[in-house]
């Protein structure tokens, strides 16, 4: 009686393991139903797809074989061959044309060109050529082209000098930006612009703004000292020292120094020096003390 329990038991298993294989096929047919029509509602027909798994196969062992070839270097030892090639047809760097240097040193120009002399027209990298010269303090711009068979074109776009920086141990010549362009001597500083005062070089251009407020004024400045790293003094031609409020006071106070000027004639006048930092008054000083006479109050009355 326990062998036929025991065959009962084999019978209800193997029931079930029929019920579970018949839940297993329909599931997938239920799910292979489901992609069926999900494949059908898509705007493609069988053989497209088929052409559209084949070209994805195929593109995917390029890509495999592609990175293998780079690995293996075989990419570059191509184009090192086609540039031998190249270089034997006479398409190789022999000569450098230089153009749009009228300040600055040529010979400077060709020596970071130089470096690519007799090398293939192929392996020259323009741009890397083209930053080792925006490195040279002249060069604000510069253009770099392949002038085939055998020239590199190099077209530079100079900085202009626009003032003299007065630094502790030397002059330097700065442009409108005041980028630093080069070391000059007093007697070629003579004439220019002197700006000085710790951080005037990036101020540059705030000062040209402030100059540009008073015009008539700007051909009589002789130098600018960006003081407190927040006003400027200005020094006239005379040796006139003008002290200025700092930010948009500034400019006003420029405005009304030259109203003054218009009238009493303060430049080349006695006053040494003229403070126009407070509001609506001018303090004069002379030479011996405070400016008295008919210029202080001339000014007081302005």
């Amino acid at each position: 009686m326990a062998r036929v329990a025991r065959a009962a038991k084999g019978v209800r298993r193997s029931a079930a393991a029929r019920s579970r294989g018949q839940a297993a096929r329909a599931a997938r047919s239920r799910s292979g139903g489901l992609f069926d029509r999900f494949m059908a509602a898509l705007p493609f027909t069988e053989e497209q797809w088929h052409r559209f798994f084949l070209w994805s196969i195929l593109g995917a062992a390029l890509a495999v074989l592609w990175a293998i070839a780079s690995f293996a270097g075989v990419p570059e030892l191509a184009r090192e061959q086609i540039a031998g090639s190249a270089s034997r047809a006479g398409f190789e760097v022999r000569k450098v044309s230089v153009s749009g240097t009228n300040r600055m040193d040529e010979q400077i120009v060709y020596e970071r060109v130089l470096a690519e002399q007799d090398r293939p027209m192929p392996l020259v990298d323009l741009a890397e050529v083209r930053a080792r010269l925006l490195e040279l303090p002249w060069v604000k711009d510069a253009r770099v082209s392949r002038q085939l068979p055998d020239t590199l074109k190099v077209d530079i776009v100079e900085r202009v000098p626009h003032a003299v920086l007065k630094k502790p141990d030397r002059l330097v010549l700065v442009d409108a930006e005041g980028h630093e362009l080069e070391p000059v001597s007093a007697a070629k500083a003579k004439g220019r612009l002197m700006i000085e005062g710790p951080g005037a070089a990036r101020m540059v251009g705030d000062l040209d703004r402030l100059l540009a407020a008073a015009p008539a004024l700007k051909p009589r400045i002789a130098a600018a000292e960006w003081v407190g790293n927040r006003r400027w003094n200005l020094t006239f031609e005379t040796g006139q020292l003008l002290a200025l409020p700092e930010g948009e006071a500034g400019p006003a106070a420029l405005v009304r120094f030259a109203k003054m000027d218009g009238m009493h004639r303060l430049i080349g006048g006695r006053p040494v020096a003229i403070d126009m930092r407070v509001p609506d008054r001018a303090y004069l000083r002379c030479a011996d003390g405070p400016c008295t006479g008919p210029v202080a109050v001339a000014t007081e009355g302005s």
